[in-house]
């Protein structure tokens, strides 16, 4: 995909970002963890891909029956939204992931696309956190350690630079709110 003006320039900026977040990335990336730790972070990641949004959702329409329905499509509706944002975004700067660059950075599991910015799955961790707790507040306690967890394990997985978990995150907050304002 050939980028855009808005593309290149952003991408100018995330590259000078990037030589600064090479060293701190390749600190986090090099520490040798037990492989029951790489373990906990790769089914992070893997249940980030949409299987613990999708079990949530399944749990809420169990358990509140009905009612769980508008919740369920408000997470449904702003996912969708945060997967636009992020599929254009991605497009439009081609930011290669840090393992791509940075040789020294140690890619621990295979990514979905091909791109780096923003982390697809802390922006949708977030979007699903934020609607998820503004319907039940209870939530809070389960979904938002695992948005942690999802976000830390894009940095140690080498799939992501600090940079791109920050912005999919700030993004995902901006649209949650948007869509609870709006909703």
């Amino acid at each position: 995909m050939r980028a855009t003006r808005f593309g290149n320039l952003a991408l100018h900026g995330l590259n000078r970002l990037a030589a600064r977040e090479h060293v701190w990335l390749e600190r986090l990336n090099g520490v040798r963890l037990p492989d029951w730790e790489v373990r906990v972070f790769r089914a992070a990641s893997r249940l980030g891909d949409g299987v613990f949004w999708y079990a949530l959702m399944g749990i809420l329409l169990a358990w509140h029956g009905l009612d769980a329905l508008p919740a369920i499509l408000h997470m449904v509706v702003s996912g969708l939204a945060g997967t636009l944002v992020y599929k254009w975004l991605k497009g439009a700067t081609e930011r290669p992931r840090p393992y791509q660059v940075c040789p020294a950075i140690c890619c621990l599991t295979a990514p979905l696309d091909r791109f780096s910015f923003p982390s697809g799955h802390t922006l949708h961790a977030v979007v699903f956190s934020v609607v998820a707790t503004a319907y039940y507040p209870a939530l809070a306690a389960w979904v938002w350690p695992f948005t942690l967890l999802v976000a830390a394990s894009r940095l140690v997985l080498g799939l992501h630079y600090p940079s791109d978990v920050v912005i999919g995150a700030a993004l995902g907050a901006a649209i949650a709110g948007l869509s609870l304002a709006l909703f």
